[in-house]
């Protein structure tokens, strides 16, 4: 009887293992349409720099798998080595959680990919959208800029400046609310670090005092406490 026990017990405790082993599991697959031949490089951050946790070789068959041990969702990024000097058009960052994420891509538009599975990814590409035109607002207003510059035109100049400010406020204000609606994914503090760090005191102190506590754990929220305590200690 002592010996079926144990033998029962050892069974739970493997079983609890697999377990915990699957549930911090990336299982990535995908395609890389016009890619026959050529090395994809799985990267993330580790102490300040980017470090090499996986190496994808194709040959053959643009389509791709691997598993990866993955204990919380955090940003990690494909790069594409064509053999020549690495450019942005040869990373593809993603926000991998565990689970099963898919990536669909092409040789010519490998930074452009289709990424599903990723709940976080989700949100964040709603983000993107929306930020993307806060830029493409001030880049037409550089562009404005500098043809009131060359024309000596300073009304002018003092009017686009203006709307700079306006634009980066919006920008800012964007950000710190979509923290705020999307508090409990991990997602939240990674854009506070990485869109606004610098944000007004009072709004990174908003947004710490509305993360729940496993936000607050997590990697980048870890991260941004460190820079709220920071903020706090120096009062700017």
């Amino acid at each position: 009887m002592k010996k079926l026990a144990l033998i029962c017990l050892g069974g739970i405790l493997l079983s609890a293992c697999k377990k915990i082993e699957n549930n911090s599991a990336l299982q990535l697959s995908g395609t890389v349409v016009g890619l026959k031949k050529g090395t994809i490089y799985v990267q993330k951050f580790a102490d300040s720099s980017l470090v090499n946790i996986d190496t994808i070789h194709i040959d053959g068959n643009s389509d791709f798998q691997t598993q990866l041990n993955l204990f919380e969702p955090e940003m990690i990024q494909l790069i594409l080595d064509r053999g020549a000097t690495n450019s942005k058009d040869d990373q593809l960052p993603f926000f991998a959680e565990p689970g099963h994420i898919r990536i669909e891509t092409s040789l010519d538009a490998f930074s452009e990919g289709k990424i599903t599975g990723s709940a976080n990814q989700k949100i964040y590409d709603e983000f993107k959208a929306v930020n993307s035109r806060f830029t493409d607002q001030d880049l037409t207003l550089i562009q404005l800029g500098f043809k009131a510059y060359k024309n000596k035109n300073q009304l002018q100049l003092d009017s686009i400046r203006l709307a700079q400010k306006e634009v980066l406020k919006r920008r800012y204000l964007y950000a710190v609310n979509f923290a705020l609606n999307h508090r409990n994914r991990e997602i939240a503090p990674y854009v506070v670090l990485t869109e606004i760090p610098n944000v007004g005191l009072k709004f990174l102190d908003t947004i710490q005092k509305s993360l729940p506590e496993k936000i607050k754990k997590s990697l980048y929220g870890k991260k941004m406490m460190e820079l709220y305590q920071a903020r706090v200690k120096s009062g700017t």
